[in-house]
């Protein structure tokens, strides 16, 4: 597998020649399925999203690798999971339950902290992934992606819907001023709404839901995910990650070392220097002044003032980063193109 494309793919970014793997669409009948194979080099190998489930690190990545840690991310061991496909992200509503989602539209569930998974969805025909997962509870949920593909599941992800997809601008004048700047052709409408893809989730304090999503799309949602506004964008590249902060307050970041903040639910935003063109992936908060922005190139951005401003730290490795969990003594579990690393910012 072609690693730039595969941690671009975390992000939410496709290739043509990616490569889906064969699986029967309907889990509940398959009795061929394939199933990640267990290698000693898996730690090493590329890692895409991680999570915590209670104190347990849950991390996913390509060849359907799930890899646990009970000791903070010193000792690892591997799951074995009903699919082969590259896993791109994963969520934990609790210590025991969780998803994980990936390509071939692939969905998995654990029931006992990432120890066994199920397959309970897959659409390899299809050839898109799925890019980001998120549950409000232990029933309702969406995982989202390519094409502007989002699927619904009230059931704690035993079964999942296709919702429909049309978004509307927040005020009357964010479709002018897009049509303006992008061309009447280019402005997300419900024609060109399916062609979308939604690359994170993230839901406020406020219980708001934002999507980040792909030629500066941001969205939000008012009412738990029925029903989607376009936010006015400061930006005409995509946005790969949203990490909702105090209040009203978000960051939104992506291509090029493009970040940027808004204190009033995405109605306007500023742009934050980030000192880096790579490409941002995503962002932990490790507490209320200390936020942690990951990147491509060994991109490390470091706030310590509620997310005003940030430092770059640069990795001498330039192994792209993409995604990271707190550890004990401020210590950062990171996972990208090198596999694990512990890094101290």
């Amino acid at each position: 597998m072609n690693i730039a494309f595969a941690s671009a793919a975390a992000c939410g970014l496709l290739s043509a020649g990616f490569t889906a793997v064969t699986l029967a669409a309907d889990p509940a009948t398959d009795t061929q399925s394939e199933y990640s194979e267990i290698a000693p080099l898996a730690p090493r190998s590329l890692l895409l999203d991680a999570v915590m489930a209670g104190a347990r690190m849950v991390v996913v990545g390509e060849r359907g690798h799930v890899l646990l840690s009970d000791d903070q991310g010193a000792n690892w061991r591997q799951s074995k999971v009903p699919t082969r496909a590259t896993l791109t992200s994963v969520y934990f509503v609790d210590a025991q339950l969780g998803w994980a989602v990936g390509h071939d539209e692939v969905i998995v569930r654990s029931e006992d902290g990432g120890e066994t998974w199920t397959r309970v969805h897959s659409a390899p025909d299809k050839e898109q992934p799925l890019l980001d997962v998120w549950f409000k509870d232990a029933q309702t949920g969406f995982a989202l992606g390519a094409y502007g593909t989002i699927l619904a599941s009230g059931d704690g992800g035993v079964s999942w819907t296709q919702q429909t997809f049309v978004p509307q601008p927040l005020i009357p004048a964010a479709k002018s001023t897009r049509q303006a700047q992008a061309g009447d052709d280019e402005y997300l409408d419900e024609s060109s709404a399916g062609d979308m893809h939604l690359n994170a989730i993230a839901r406020a304090g406020d219980g708001k839901l934002y999507l980040a999503a792909e030629s500066g799309h941001i969205l939000r949602s008012d009412d738990e995910g029925q029903s989607w506004l376009e936010l006015p964008s400061p930006y005409e590249g995509s946005f790969f990650g949203v990490l909702p902060l105090d209040g009203a307050s978000l960051l939104v970041f992506g291509l090029r070392g493009h970040l940027f903040r808004s204190d009033d639910a995405g109605a306007t935003w500023r742009e934050i220097s980030t000192g880096t063109v790579a490409m941002l992936t995503n962002g932990l908060r490790l507490d209320p002044q200390t936020i942690v922005i990951t990147g491509l190139a060994g991109t490390l951005l470091v706030s310590r003032d509620g997310g005003s401003t940030f430092a770059l730290e640069q990795q001498k490795d330039r192994k792209g980063i993409s995604a990271a969990l707190v550890a004990d003594g401020g210590r950062l579990v990171t996972v990208g193109e090198g596999g694990i690393k512990v890094i101290t910012p």
